[in-house]
Formats: structure tokens, sequence, C-alpha cells
């Protein structure tokens, strides 16, 4: 935001900056909301591939295949949901930055609308 002040904002500006924070929140919002569903899907693939599993152990002896593949997928299922969760961590963390920002970005705002409607109700010496 650069070494702007609190008393060097018009209204207009603290506004702008206001809305463009309360963009960056909303977008961080769907990024977690898409991350945490993402990471709900892996978990569930990761159970169904477990259940896959094990079930192939009372198979056949050529079911020995099915059991290393759905081992793998489990596997692989599990780096999924490991990966989701981290970026459910940094979405969340963006988030809380972002929101932060928001409320920084809206008390400047309500700072500049203070001044100009001080401004506007101060008698004048005309």
């Amino acid at each position: 935001m650069g070494k702007e002040t609190n008393q060097e904002l018009t209204a207009a500006e603290a506004l702008k900056q206001w809305r463009t924070a309360e963009r960056t929140v909303a977008v961080a919002r769907r990024g977690r909301l898409a991350a945490q569903v993402a990471a709900e899907a892996a978990q569930e693939a990761a159970d169904a591939a477990v259940a896959t599993a094990e079930a192939s152990k009372t198979a056949l002896a050529a079911a020995g295949l099915a059991e290393t593949s759905a081992s793998k997928t489990a596997k692989a299922a599990k780096l999924v949901v490991d990966s989701t969760l981290v970026e459910v961590a940094d979405a969340e963390t963006e988030t809380a930055f972002a929101e932060v920002d928001e409320a920084a970005a809206h008390g400047r705002y309500r700072d500049a609308a203070t001044r100009a409607a001080k401004r506007t109700d101060a008698p004048t010496d005309a």
C-alpha cells in the first residue's frame, strides 16, 4: 500500500482500498472452500481404496494383484489428502491475512469518512 497514512487518504481512496480488500477476502474464502471440498473428496477416495484393499485380501490368489493396485491407490489418495490438507491450511492462512487487510482498509475508510464529515460540518470563516 505504500507509505500513505490515514491522514493522506481521501474517503474515495480508502473506500477503493476497502472494496479491493473485500474482493480479496471473497476470493480467498472461495479458495479455502474449494480446497476443503477437494480434501473431503480425496479422503473419501482414500477410504474407498483402503476398503477395496481389505476386501481383496479375502479373494482368490489372483486377487493379489488387485490388492497391490488398491494399496497403491490408497497411498496415492493419502498423498492427495495430505497435499490438499496443506492447501486448506494455506488457504485459511491467506484468508486470515486477507481479513486483517480488509478490516484495516475498512478502518481507514471509516477514518477518512469521519474526517470528511468533520470538514463539511465545520463552520467556515467567510
